[in-house]
């Protein structure tokens, strides 16, 4: 598959030799305090949610392969727009849409937000040939996911995009439409749901180390961000293919 275009502007204006890990989330700070009643009691900060072990996406494909040259720090967006075109779902759950037809109107619309994935011509023929040319089609398997806490699944969507690169476009049902809440192309060695986070892997320009993202939803925004992104080191154990 081709390579996906991004507007020339789109990528953000970061040093290479960043070396210290870049903590985007706040208010950590108040994760270490404890709440008082005005009696001097303890009072609950109400339910924590249960924690969950990460549950790997499309396990199946290949990692990408280590690049053997220094790379340009990827490019990854938020989406809070409304997607044009989609079908309605008065239900609210998106599992009652197919996915494909989902995919589909969002490369259909055409119209997309400074920096967002779009595809070239090739591509997009292959897309909507998937429901005949299945062998072709780069749509992977649909994954669905609560990532927003509202208690319904999100539709998590991957498609290969040629050089190692996936779009993974996340979806939701708001008001009785399906919006896109997350649009990133990304090079991952994995990618996995950990809770309501999504967190990709992905390797990094650093020899020894791998660029680590997760990205949670934003009520303020009404999409998923960007909270963290840092190095992680390398397992020296583990193989993995290079570029030659």
């Amino acid at each position: 598959m081709g390579n996906v275009v991004r507007h020339p502007r789109s990528r953000p204006s970061t040093g290479r030799a960043r070396i210290v890990p870049l903590v985007l989330a706040a208010g950590v700070g108040a994760l270490l305090l404890s709440g008082c009643s005005g009696t001097g009691e303890p009072k609950s900060d109400g339910h924590t949610p249960d924690a969950s072990a990460p549950a790997r996406l499309w396990p199946e494909r290949s990692p990408a392969p280590r690049p053997s040259y220094d790379e340009d720090e990827r490019d990854t967006y938020d989406a809070p727009w409304p997607s044009h075109g989609m079908p309605r779902v008065p239900s609210g759950d998106i599992r009652k849409v197919p996915a494909l037809t989902i995919v589909k109107a969002q490369v259909a619309a055409g119209k997309y937000p400074r920096g967002t994935a779009q595809f070239l011509q090739a591509d997009r023929q292959k897309i909507n040939n998937c429901g005949t040319a299945r062998k072709q089609c780069p749509v992977l398997t649909p994954q669905y996911r609560d990532v927003t806490g509202d208690g319904k699944d999100e539709l998590l969507a991957g498609i290969e995009a040629g050089n190692d690169e996936l779009v993974l476009w996340i979806f939701k049902v708001r008001n009785g439409t399906v919006s896109q809440i997350l649009d990133i192309a990304v090079a991952p060695l994995s990618l996995e749901v950990a809770g309501r986070d999504v967190i990709t892997r992905e390797p990094s320009e650093l020899t020894g180390y791998d660029t680590r993202t997760v990205y949670s939803w934003d009520e303020h925004s009404q999409s998923m961000i960007a909270r963290v992104s840092d190095y992680v080191a390398v397992d020296a154990t583990s193989t993995r293919k290079t570029t030659p």
